[in-house]
């Protein structure tokens, strides 16, 4: 009788995670399945804390309830399968603003990811050039190009409509600049229309009419529980031997499979193993990549990762809008790039006390020295811009916590997509037991992560000799 199969995930964020639920509904039973986390904590950006005697996220908020074709995302299924469903909710206030001259005006419908299907709702907030848009008689893209977000829109609509609106939304995403990322990466289904659409205008509309919808269904869902229940329900449904504390710090080809290097090099572990999924950010997998794959190391290693701080205080009884928060283009000059109002926009988390919960984001990919100040200088500096904002004095907090994700965000660069793909194929080729999985390389968002750690899971699957259906 052959042996059961054995499989390390590298990795213990929700990639990893959904990869080992995926292969313990699909591979073969006995699959011994382990994952290896190098801190103490499962989830990854995935954290659920505790602030003034009430739950409230540190990382991850909220996750999107639709994938691109209309169903379930990735992570809806996962909450499903896992029994969850019932712990999904939505938010209660759904308008959001933008800071525009110092002041709050209301995000403008009929935008994807700021760029905008009708100029005239977005006048309010941003003056397009005029007649840029113009239709040349040819397709916005060629079939294979890739070009930064903020080039196609500022050549199309002019520098306020990026300023003002893409940079931000993007901004709250990525935390990266229009002007560097990829237009393929970000913003796929938008890509896929200016290849054919004359008009930025005409693509907008088209992405939009693509995306199937359903008028009044809500476009985000968290769990009430906090996201952490997810990440602990995942670990167990997997039925993995979980190591904490156990970085992964060498990775070989042996003659039957991997070894695995773990722990530190004076107490060194040796692991042999036949699959591997590598469910780590790219940098620490070029460095795991390089003494097995080193064609396709450098290539992971050069993305690059934007750093970011949360700040969120627990205030008495503040003065807030009715508004879920808003974003801060960077041309206001203001450290926050954009805020969370936890307890407007949640309903499941206000306080019979007044007491309300808000989170403000800090870090721009490029120009994060704000990052240097101390965890009380942050407080400080949030609590007296958000006032500003809001055109208020708010009160002191009577609670705070200062969480930082260094090299937290990809940063996908033009051609992004095309650079993976080779990557991919390259150590399918020479690797087929060993896998690629996370955000930097599929995109960010749980969804995408979940969907990554799941078709890696796949990939090994079959590679073992299974079958992944």
């Amino acid at each position: 009788m052959a042996r059961p199969s054995r499989v390390a995930i590298v990795g213990g964020g929700i990639t990893g995670l959904a990869a080992a639920v995926r292969l313990r509904e699909r591979a073969p039973a006995g699959t011994d399945i382990t994952v290896y986390e190098q801190s103490g904590r499962l989830g990854g950006k995935l954290r659920t804390g505790e602030l003034a005697g009430g739950p409230v996220e540190f990382g991850a908020e909220s996750f999107l309830m639709r994938d691109p074709a209309g169903g379930d995302s990735a992570v809806v299924a996962l909450v499903r399968r896992l029994g969850l469903a019932e712990s999904i909710v939505h938010p209660s206030v759904g308008q959001a603003a933008l800071v525009v001259d110092g002041g709050l005006r209301p995000v403008p419908g009929g935008t994807l990811v700021g760029v905008p299907g009708d100029l005239n709702k977005v006048a309010a907030v941003a003056r397009p050039a005029a007649d840029a848009d113009r239709d040349a008689g040819r397709p916005l893209l060629g079939p294979d190009a890739d070009v930064p977000v903020g080039a196609l829109v500022r050549a199309r609509l002019g520098d306020e409509v990026v300023d003002r609106l893409v940079d931000p939304m993007l901004g709250g995403v990525y935390a990266g600049r229009a002007d560097d990322l990829s237009l393929a990466a970000t913003m796929p289904a938008l890509a896929r229309t200016a290849r054919v659409e004359h008009t930025l205008v005409g693509a907008v509309r088209a992405a939009q009419a693509a995306a199937p919808r359903t008028p009044g269904a809500p476009v985000f869902g968290t769990l009430a529980g906090g996201l952490s229940t997810l990440v602990e329900a995942a670990a167990a449904a997997s039925g993995a031997t979980i190591r904490r504390d156990a970085a992964v710090r060498e990775l070989h080809r042996t003659a039957t499979g991997w070894r695995l290097t773990v722990g530190p090099t004076r107490e060194a572990e040796y692991v042999e193993v036949d699959a591997v999924v590598l469910a780590v950010p790219a940098r620490p997998a070029a460095r795991l990549l390089a003494g097995t794959v080193p064609e396709v190391a450098a290539t992971v290693g050069e993305l690059d990762y934007a750093s970011v701080a949360l700040i969120t205080m627990a205030l008495p009884e503040p003065e807030l809008p009715e508004l879920s928060g808003f974003l801060v283009p960077a041309t206001e000059g203001l450290l926050i790039k954009a805020s969370t109002f936890f307890t407007t926009k949640w309903g499941h988390l206000r306080r019979a006390d007044g007491v309300a919960l808000l989170r403000a984001s800090v870090g721009r990919y490029g120009d994060e020295t704000s990052l240097q100040l101390t965890d009380e200088d942050l407080v400080a500096t949030v609590h007296r811009e958000v006032s500003k904002v809001l055109g208020v004095s708010l009160p002191t907090p009577i609670d705070r916590h200062v969480q930082r994700w260094g090299g937290a965000l990809p940063q996908y660069a033009p051609g992004h997509l095309g650079r993976v793909a080779a990557v991919r194929a390259a150590v399918r080729a020479a690797h087929p037991t060993l896998a690629l999985a996370g955000a930097g390389y599929d995109g960010v968002g749980i969804p995408v992560c979940v969907r990554s750690g799941e078709t890696a899971a796949e990939e090994i699957i079959t590679a073992l000799g299974g079958s992944a259906a």
